[in-house]
């Protein structure tokens, strides 16, 4: 299924190891957009649904792409009055890179072992080395995992300051 939220297990873990360094919304953000491609494929019915930005390259274009919104997002905030979900605008630009490149690569990573169809060092090689290191409920309990990890850790570092 496109756009799965169990990707944001790892950025919920990645997060509340560093709060102040991982932007939780920029790896988000990226992960829905790189889920953007195989939803478009999907729906226009084509094979395969893992492209480009399912490839380490593509990944690299979507955290980009991650980090100029976050950028235009960040400068607006400065002007506008925006919900400051997860306290998103006192993060910097390098928490939302950080999170944006932890997003999208770990998603390449994730889906990788699960997905036939990818081939994550494309142009370089057309192998997928990670395909069935793991199996698909494997990856969804490792995400769940490490949602409920970093939901834990993050409760506890807010408890510990009150």
């Amino acid at each position: 299924m496109p756009i799965t939220p169990f990707h944001f297990g790892a950025g919920a873990a990645a997060h509340a190891a560093s709060p102040g360094r991982v932007s939780f919304l920029a790896f988000c953000g990226a992960n829905v957009l790189t889920d953007v491609e195989p939803l478009y494929y999907m729906i226009k019915g084509e094979w395969p649904l893992h492209r480009f930005f399912h490839t380490f390259l593509g990944a690299t274009c979507v955290a980009l792409l991650t980090v100029a919104i976050g950028a235009a997002l960040l400068a607006i905030a400065k002007r506008v009055r925006l919900p400051n979900l997860f306290g998103w605008q006192r993060l910097g630009l390098p928490a939302v890179a950080v999170g944006a490149i932890l997003g999208t690569y770990s998603h390449v990573f994730l889906d990788g072992m699960i997905h036939r169809d990818m081939q994550p060092f494309l142009p370089f090689s057309a192998s997928n080395p990670m395909l069935g290191w793991a199996t698909f409920g494997e990856v969804e309990v490792l995400c769940i995992g490490l949602g409920i990890a970093g939901l834990v850790a993050t409760i506890a570092r807010r408890l510990r300051r009150r």
